[in-house]
């Protein structure tokens, strides 16, 4: 036996159909090995607050070792894990091929299932994350929705902490009454069919969030691909899944991704790409999907077809070449590197494509923002999610860029906050003035080719006004 790999991980399919997978007793069995393997090395100390919570349960255990720790207070570390797969990813020694087998997020994401097959279901955040039926309703008022959810409101603030378990202090995304699909079909860009990657075409899977909260990032990538010749064609089936992944309703998310692949592989058979707008979502659909589907030849097809919008324009710079015409954006991004982009193994695709830009200063932040999905706005996490995302905001402040962009548009907004609090802690007479809103690089991309957050020519983003961003709009 060797201490460590080098190897390339190597990810066991997530047998989801077996009675054993959700057999407490062999859970916690095997949770006995990994935790033992991972006391040992403690290399993950830092990441999320999983490993703190395992560490912190055996240092503080009769005899200082996992065997003195109460088996209930297993809950907590899986409680802690966010499934952001950095540890899988970026730092463990022992992930397959190595002969200790350790997959800690999907055995936290076993646990979870096991929990959900017995009827343990946390009810609060089984209807907050039901993505596509708020994002409907919201829609019909997205102004009493918006007001509602709106930090300076007190009293309904106070109300979703007490019912959805949702901190009073987090902010939360907005909704639109018109979503990604309506507006790509009301006003598509005009396409340069004499540009460089004109013949390629394309598929944009809209996301639910970019569909319900943040369509300027569709419109930014639509606005982007029109603009270097690409045919895009816009489509929304349904979310992806991974707010269900998280709390282990697998027969759920294997649900979606049969669906989801019934729409967009049409689309693969005539010649499309699939670019998917969230990492998390691309995440899903290249990776976790073929691993609880191994034998659906349809979900592996589309995994093979599906790119990160990042990822997708880097694929042309490299191949064809971007469009002329982008012009320095002035004063700087600090760029965050979200942990689903990393967890996709495609390298720092948002970094590479905003290096496109020219004469535009960088700060990379690849630290992780500590948000985690819905984990990190619940009221039992948003304190500890700050405290793992304040070494990135604590770089924000210093970078003192103009932009702050991250590929996961709820870990800028979480960023933000951070920023907010670390300005707050300094000398009045020497705070510095913050950002107020985070971008999808896609966005800062369009941008610098002088179309605006919702894809409409400005006349200064090059240094000039920052352009509204439409998150802060009422449709």
């Amino acid at each position: 036996m060797r201490e460590g790999s080098l190897d390339s991980p190597v990810r066991h399919p997530i047998d989801w159909n077996d009675p054993d997978f959700y057999d407490m007793d062999k859970i916690q069995a095997e949770m006995d090995r990994v935790f033992d393997i991972c006391h040992g090395c403690r290399r993950c100390f830092n990441l999320c607050d999983s490993f703190p919570v395992l560490f912190d349960l055996i240092d503080e255990s009769a005899t200082g070792e996992l065997d003195a720790v109460d088996k209930a207070d297993y809950k907590k570390v899986v409680d802690a894990c966010t499934l952001c797969d950095m540890c899988f990813m970026v730092s463990c020694p022992y992930v397959p091929p190595h002969e200790f087998d350790l997959d800690f997020p999907h055995l936290m994401l076993r646990h979870r299932a096991a929990e959900q097959k017995a009827g343990r279901d946390d009810f609060a955040t089984s209807q907050l994350t039901r993505t596509d039926r708020n994002g409907r309703l919201a829609a019909l008022a997205p102004g009493l929705a918006n007001w509602a959810s709106d930090l300076g409101n007190g009293m309904t603030r106070g109300l979703l902490e007490t019912v959805a378990k949702v901190d009073r202090q987090a902010a939360l995304p907005k909704y639109h009454g018109k979503t990604l699909e309506r507006r790509a079909k009301a006003s598509p860009p005009a396409r340069d069919a004499a540009a460089p990657a004109a013949g390629r075409k394309v598929a944009l899977y809209a996301t639910c969030f970019a569909n319900y909260n943040n369509p300027s990032i569709g419109e930014a990538t639509l606005a982007v691909l029109a603009r270097n010749g690409v045919e895009v064609e816009v489509v929304y089936p349904q979310c992806c899944g991974m707010p269900q992944f998280e709390q282990g309703k697998l027969e759920e998310v294997a649900g979606a991704a049969r669906t989801v692949a019934k729409a967009l592989l049409p689309y693969v058979d005539q010649g499309y790409d699939i670019v998917a707008l969230v990492p998390s979502c691309a995440l899903m659909m290249k990776f976790e999907w073929p691993l609880l589907l191994p034998e659906d030849a349809d979900i592996k097809r589309l995994a093979q077809a599906t790119f990160d919008v990042t990822e997708y324009v880097v694929d042309i710079a490299a191949k064809q070449g971007l469009a002329e015409g982008l012009r320095p954006l002035e004063g700087g991004v600090a760029l965050h590197i979200s942990c689903h982009s990393r967890a996709q193994n495609m390298g720092n695709k948002a970094r590479e494509m905003l290096k496109l830009i020219p004469d535009t200063p960088l700060k990379q932040l690849p630290r992780c923002s500590g948000h985690g999905g819905s984990w990190g706005v619940h009221k039992d996490h948003f304190e500890t999610a700050l405290k793992i995302g304040k070494p990135v905001a604590r770089d924000v402040y210093k970078a003192d860029h103009r932009y702050v962009s991250s590929e996961c548009p709820l870990a800028g907004m979480h960023i933000l906050q951070g920023v907010e609090r670390i300005a707050a802690e300094q000398p009045e007479g020497e705070r510095k003035a913050v950002p107020t809103q985070s971008y999808h690089p896609i966005e800062l991309l369009a941008m610098a080719y002088g179309f605006g957050a919702q894809g409409g020519a400005v006349e200064a983003t090059a240094g000039g006004p920052v352009p509204e961003h439409s998150e802060a709009r009422q449709p």
